[in-house]
């Protein structure tokens, strides 16, 4: 019985310990003991959502040239029509409005993802922005590329002019022109579609 006692007495001293061992910097990063806290000016996190927003152009241009138009096994029944649900059904019916969006249940798990691997590598305050960044990049990219499909830009335009390049990539150039919302990365990876060549004046 006097043991039981003791024990019940040392209980709030191990957990005064135990709190004291995981003292956090602060109430925004859970995951980050003071030892390891980087202090981040609040004039940084602008900085952070931009940021943010630049790496989904990034990551854009990755899944669109390397998922979206792998070329699955020729054997393989099951990547072939993975590789069609996911685009390959884009490019034979591109003006078919309900394919021009992500399906909403696959992007919330891929988004899930991408948020928790933010989340366990950088301070929660910090991944959590670069995180809005991309979401709105992401809103952004989706926007565009429905316009870019349905749209009427005005001649000469930013939009015009990525309209072109997006029509090139689907009827003329399927394995170049991968940027939806920025030619950017075309440009830094060489993968623009070849502009139209001009006829020769006499």
């Amino acid at each position: 019985m006097g043991a039981a006692v003791g024990q019940r007495a040392a209980a709030p001293k191990l957990i005064k310990s135990y709190l004291a061992a995981v003292h956090l910097s602060s109430p925004c990063s859970p995951c980050h003991p003071a030892e390891h806290a980087v202090s981040v000016p609040k004039s940084m996190f602008p900085g952070l959502f931009m940021l943010g927003i630049f790496l989904w152009s990034l990551i854009e241009y990755f899944i669109h040239r390397f998922l979206f138009h792998m070329k699955p096994p020729s054997d393989s029944y099951y990547l072939i029509m993975l590789h069609f649900v996911m685009h390959g059904q884009h490019h034979k019916a591109p003006f078919d409005g309900s394919r021009l969006v992500f399906p909403p249940v696959p992007a919330s798990l891929a988004i899930g993802v991408f948020y928790v691997c933010l989340q366990l590598i950088l301070p929660e305050a910090v991944g959590g922005t670069l995180f809005a960044g991309g979401l709105l990049g992401y809103v952004l990219y989706d926007m565009t590329h429905y316009y870019l499909h349905f749209g009427s830009p005005p001649k000469g335009s930013y939009l015009y002019k990525l309209k072109a390049h997006h029509v090139k990539h689907h009827f003329a150039h399927q394995m170049s022109g991968f940027g939806i919302s920025t030619k950017l990365w075309d440009y830094c990876f060489h993968t623009l579609t070849p502009e139209k060549p001009h006829l020769k004046t006499q």
